[in-house]
């Protein structure tokens, strides 16, 4: 349990004492801090709910907490709001209990088990400027979801079935007709090398999208071409594993320089086997009908204020629907994993299609009815000109094009006489990838970005070289300590105005992350370490640390310092980010 969630607790014991029933109170940062650090609000309520005033009540509550010596200066403000200041004991005592042991700065939420689907990356396409919110929210909150003692499953979902696939064998086809694979007379074996290579995929796939849209031949080649995937002709299958295989070493290079991980590398088609279960649960529970040769599934609801379409199970042809496939992955994923959630990461458009596989997935008691499915919807990067963010001729901006853009700009700005010529290179990819992740974290999950590589890389402001030169300085001076044997164990003192702001922006961690696991986006944490770095920074140039000549002083200034330290690296790493050694 954190400090302060013990604190409220014990206030919450005290005003229930006085006989007012109130189920927990909860700190709030004051409004006025120059009247206290916290505000208790519970007055008011209380007032209303017991007939009296709340400012009679608010006495007997600030007279209690007077007597103890946790708190100092205990005030009334306007008709009952009650401010609180902490003694100097308590907050002495409180940042050695929280660097002693992590989880007295943390509360954990109830236990949930969790799978989290933050991939979506279409194989034998390039990963393009969409790619990175998904992955990089869906792993931050992956790290935070973990860190706050729930099991977490991270799926890439791959999007490897379907049409696009066809299109790429279709094309393939095209440019090499005498390839082994399309002898459907041929019984193999094949071959173990792909005949493509992701350099190949990146041309392949426009032209042929380009073509359907020109050629209906061309189109209905490659949706014969699809069905052969689909329905397993050995050529076609093999050659769909070779493009899959391909485009996913491709697609993990991109990811791991993103710092972000998958525990399963599950697509489409490894649902395509239960779509026939699926199809027959909803026969079986007379949820579906036919309408027009297709089999279709009602999902609206009286009280719906737009139009929910049905959707659509089965097509006139036979083939799955776009649903279908998500539900039978639903599906899978209820069967593999007692799962008590499921988040979703992707981009706002999808929320129909989601809306409407939820719906049927509970209908159909495919997924229990307290299982908690969710549709994270994220906002665009957008260029200067606040639509989203493409490539000069117009087309969309690949991930890779995009970390260069940034890498190009924070190399400019690199000190290579700190840095070393060796690792120049190497240490502007990783603030180029940081600059890009904070920068992508810092609004709110729903909220439009405009990309500035140039802002993003910059040294100052809210960005991620600011933070990581901070953390780096704070690292050095610790380790300059550690080099002279000077002793910081303890903190003893508390001496300046900035060490309590410190103190008491550090004991707000545990609301900060809460804050950002329910809802579901990193920004609160964003702005927490840079808050909380810059409340640092003010302190450090106020106050020469190594060199201060009371022992018991010194001591203490190192000891914050390194709880800072501490809870930087804990937050960094929740963010996906990496911690260079010099820049």
């Amino acid at each position: 349990m954190s400090v302060i969630n013990d604190i409220e607790n014990q206030i919450t014991k005290l005003i229930n004492g006085l006989s007012y029933d109130v189920e927990h109170v909860v700190l709030k940062p004051s409004s006025r801090p120059d009247l206290g650090d916290y505000q208790i609000n519970e007055a008011m309520m209380l007032g209303k709910k017991y007939h009296k005033l709340p400012r009679d009540i608010a006495t007997e509550i600030s007279d209690l907490l007077s007597k103890s010596d946790n708190f100092v200066n205990v005030n009334i403000a306007g008709p009952g709001f009650i401010n609180i200041t902490f003694s100097d004991k308590f907050l002495i005592n409180s940042l050695n209990k929280i660097a002693k042991l992590k989880e007295n700065n943390i509360d954990y939420p109830e236990k949930r088990k969790i799978l989290i689907d933050y991939g979506g990356a279409n194989v034998a396409k390039e990963l393009h400027v969409g790619h990175l919110r998904s992955a990089n929210i869906g792993e931050a909150l992956k790290r935070l979801s973990k860190l706050l003692k729930n099991t977490v499953i991270g799926d890439v979902h791959l999007g490897d079935w379907g049409l696009p696939l066809g299109l790429v064998l279709k094309q393939i086809k095209e440019e090499q007709p005498n390839l082994i694979y399309f002898d459907e007379t041929y019984k193999g074996p094949y071959p173990n090398v792909s005949p493509v290579t992701p350099k190949d995929l990146a041309r392949i796939y426009p032209l042929a999208s380009k073509k359907k849209s020109e050629d209906p031949d061309y189109l209905a080649d490659a949706q014969e071409i699809t069905n052969k995937i689909q329905t397993g002709v050995p050529g076609y299958r093999a050659l769909w594993k070779h493009v899959v295989e391909t485009s996913k070493a491709d697609i993990k290079e991109v990811y791991d320089e993103l710092n972000t991980n998958f525990d399963l590398w599950l697509g489409e088609s490894d649902a395509a086997v239960s779509v026939p279960k699926v199809v027959d649960i909803f026969k079986k529970k007379d949820i579906a009908k036919l309408d027009d040769g297709a089999l279709i599934v009602d999902v609206k609801k009286e009280n719906d204020k737009i139009e929910i379409p049905p959707i659509l199970l089965v097509k006139s042809n036979g083939t799955a629907g776009y649903q279908t496939t998500e539900i039978a992955t639903l599906y899978n994923r209820m069967c593999d994993y007692d799962l008590t959630d499921v988040w979703y990461l992707t981009d706002s458009r999808q929320s129909l299609h989601f809306l409407q596989s939820f719906r049927a997935a509970k209908m159909s008691d495919i997924v229990p009815a307290d299982v908690n499915l969710e549709h994270l919807p994220f906002g665009t990067i957008n260029g200067k000109d606040g639509k989203p963010f493409k490539t000069r001729d117009g087309n969309v901006m690949s991930l890779r094009n995009l970390i260069d853009i940034v890498y190009q700009a924070t190399l400019k700005k690199m000190n290579k006489d700190i840095v070393g010529k060796n690792d120049l290179e190497k240490t502007a990819r990783v603030i180029a990838i940081d600059s890009i992740k904070y920068a992508d974290l810092l609004p709110f999950r729903t909220t439009d970005y405009i990309f500035e590589p140039e802002k993003f890389s910059d040294l100052e402001g809210k960005t991620a070289p600011y933070i990581l030169y901070s953390t780096i300085r704070v690292r050095s001076l610790l380790n300059k300590a550690r080099e002279n044997n000077i002793n910081f164990s303890e903190y003893v003192n508390l001496t300046t105005e900035t060490e309590k702001q410190i103190i008491i922006k550090l004991l707000d961690l545990p609301k900060v992350l809460l804050n950002s696991y329910n809802s579901r986006s990193l920004n609160d944490v964003s702005e927490y370490i840079y808050n909380v770095i810059s409340l640092y920074n003010k302190f450090y140039s106020e106050n020469k640390i190594l060199s201060c000549d009371d022992e018991n002083t010194r001591k203490s200034w190192l000891f914050i310092s390194n709880v800072v330290y501490n809870v930087n690296m804990l937050l960094l790493d929740v963010m996906g980010l990496s911690v260079p050694e010099k820049m």
